[in-house]
């Protein structure tokens, strides 16, 4: 499998090498060359299934037996045999449960096998790389897990200062591994995620302290995401609607792939909050940037969504030129539109969205809580309220629950009078010293204090 960049200027690389790379040097993401066929005879074991899905895309670097090794590394750190278990909440309406990983949300998922891949490709290399990433909740600790163990990784996280949980902070200012930093930002994830992509494309420095990214630029996020939704669809063995609460579309992207190679998803309802630049561009196919509202479901405080890059690449026909065009008309005018025949032939038949509200979020944790005894966190909710609009009696709808309850407290308690435990690995989160510090909205303080830490 060989990988192209979306802007379709910088070398074509195999799958190790885009792992390493993360962001292309052209400032594109990297994607399949072509889109590869879903095995038709699959296990039903979620780390045997992983393997079988992802094997063709990290040919030759990681034959079947290596993969599948660290396929089962990554999910024995699950709290459930299943890994993604799905749950009904209603009729014909059911929740994939994407948080029993070791950081209570979805990306663990991808990043527990990120941090593996990194270590078997950079002790074979004897290389070591410096991780740099934006977070806006979630990201940050999933990766801090995954890549604290790692024995060539320094890593720093940005994440925006006063816009994560008090849960989503401490799980990334807590851990004591000396390689690991995580730095706030006097700022919001918008602006973290455009330090990152700076920080890359200044060229110099890129090289000089090795980066590597493990924001869903990198492609191995996207590609570890798709197989949950291979395993949705198998579990139904019939065509099923899945609703993403999304902020930066890598996952419902993920979701869309697992649809290219084979998997019998029907429509993909991408579900935002009150930052519904998304949902506004599946409804007028224009995106137009508006200025970030906090909300209860931080994880989607955001404008700019970086993995849309990869599906407009596709509705561009593979043209890289035309893509980095359109994207640097929308970085100076903050806007811009895709043409109605390329509206009608790849989102039409492919997505829906929604969007929902502070208030329509706590209604939607309070009733769903009262109907079923069942606590959600607040992205759920979004999502949960949108699929709502959008179900078939004939089709099952499966929603992403992306987070535990016990990561957004305040929210779930306001919305239903209880407050919802941390699981027991993280009884004494609050109890446990922090570690962090707050760098101003400012590339070259961040530099500085990157070049400080990286070996």
């Amino acid at each position: 499998m060989q990988y192209v960049s979306t802007r379709d200027a910088a070398p074509v690389l195999g799958f190790a090498d885009v792992v390493l790379e993360g962001l292309a040097t052209d400032g594109g993401l990297y994607v399949p060359h072509s889109w590869p066929t879903l095995n038709k005879n699959r296990p039903r074991v979620y780390a045997e299934l992983a393997s079988t899905v992802m094997q063709p895309f990290v040919e030759p670097d990681f034959n079947a037996e290596t993969l599948l090794s660290l396929c089962q590394q990554a999910y024995a750190t699950f709290g459930v045999p299943q890994v993604v278990p799905i749950v009904e909440i209603e009729p014909n309406h059911f929740l994939l449960e994407l948080f029993h990983g070791p950081t209570l949300a979805f990306k663990d998922v991808a990043l527990s096998l990120l941090g593996l891949f990194f270590d078997d490709i950079l002790t074979s290399r004897g290389e070591r790389i410096t991780i740099v990433a934006a977070t806006s909740g979630d990201t940050g600790s999933a990766a801090i897990d995954g890549v604290s163990k790692c024995k060539n990784v320094d890593m720093v996280i940005l994440y925006p200062n006063g816009r994560v949980s008090d849960v989503q902070r401490r799980q990334m200012t807590t851990v004591q591994a000396p390689n690991v930093h995580a730095i706030a930002i006097d700022g919001t994830f918008d602006d973290c995620q455009d330090l990152v992509k700076a920080m890359f494309n200044d060229t110099v420095f890129r090289n000089t302290y090795r980066l590597a990214a493990v924001n869903s630029i990198n492609w191995a996020r996207v590609m570890a995401q798709i197989v949950y939704y291979v395993s949705a669809s198998d579990h139904f063995a019939r065509p099923i609607d899945v609703t993403v609460p999304t902020g930066n579309f890598g996952n419902v992207l993920s979701g869309w792939i697992a649809k290219q190679i084979g998997a019998p998803l029907r429509h993909l309802v991408v579900a935002s909050n009150s930052n519904d630049i998304l949902t506004r561009f599946f409804e007028n196919q224009t995106m137009t940037v508006a200025g970030v509202t906090p909300s209860l479901s931080p994880s989607m405080d955001i404008q700019v969504s970086s993995n849309f890059e990869r599906l407009l690449f596709e509705m561009n026909g593979r043209n890289g030129q035309a893509t980095a065009q359109q994207l640097q008309i929308f970085r100076e005018t903050g806007t811009f539109a895709v043409k109605p025949e390329q509206h009608a032939q790849w989102i039409v038949p492919n997505f829906r969205a929604g969007r929902c509200n502070d208030a329509q979020t706590l209604a939607t944790i309070g009733d769903i809580y009262a109907t079923t005894g069942t606590l959600i966190d607040p992205h759920t909710a979004v999502g949960v309220h949108v699929a709502r609009q959008h179900m078939n009696p004939d089709v099952p709808m499966v929603t992403l629950a992306t987070a535990h309850p016990a990561k957004f407290p305040d929210a779930v308690e306001q919305a239903t009078g209880i407050r919802p435990d941390l699981p027991e690995h993280l009884t004494d989160l609050f109890d446990r010293p922090e570690r962090t510090q707050l760098l101003p909205l400012d590339l070259l303080a961040v530099q500085k204090f990157v070049a400080s830490v990286a070996h």
